[in-house]
């Protein structure tokens, strides 16, 4: 008994490796990516808590001028940290970084002292909610500073 044997005219490591492919399989990757981290920042914008009154923090509220005791105007990057960390003991860290959020794509100049805002916020977080509990409020905003600040507050 003869048994046929198919043979194809492409070597088998080049079966299967057009183009389109590799484009499906780079869009694979990186789609569930692009798509979970657009529909956090969404998130992020809604006020959950139906009272106009916890609105985001807007761009405009940290660029009036505020005057410390001396009588000189306070820069826009310490009135919106004192006004997150005000928050942040008010309410709670989730809260204060999503306005921090806010603040940096309203005013996107406040952006090169987002680091520094949150890593104070993780700091603060950690005195009044402790180290497990702050953390468990860490997330994307600024990089991973909230979070660096709470391993520095309790390290």
């Amino acid at each position: 008994m003869k048994h046929s044997v198919k043979h194809s005219a492409t070597p088998p490591s080049r079966r299967g490796q057009g183009p389109a492919r590799r484009i499906g399989r780079s869009l694979a990757l990186v789609l569930p990516v692009v798509m979970v981290l657009s529909g956090t920042l969404a998130v992020t914008r809604v006020n959950w808590s139906g009272n106009p009154s916890d609105s985001v923090l807007t761009a405009s509220d940290v660029s009036t001028a505020h005057r410390t005791s001396d009588g000189t105007a306070k820069a826009p990057q310490d009135v919106l940290r004192d006004q997150l960390l005000t928050e942040l003991q008010e309410k709670d860290p989730g809260t204060a970084l999503t306005h921090l959020q806010a603040a940096v794509n309203g005013k996107p100049s406040l952006a090169e002292h987002c680091t520094s805002i949150a890593r104070a916020l993780g700091r603060a977080a950690v005195r009044i909610y402790g180290p497990s509990r702050a953390q468990s409020y860490a997330r994307p905003v600024c990089d991973t500073s909230f979070a660096s600040g709470v391993l520095a507050a309790h390290s």
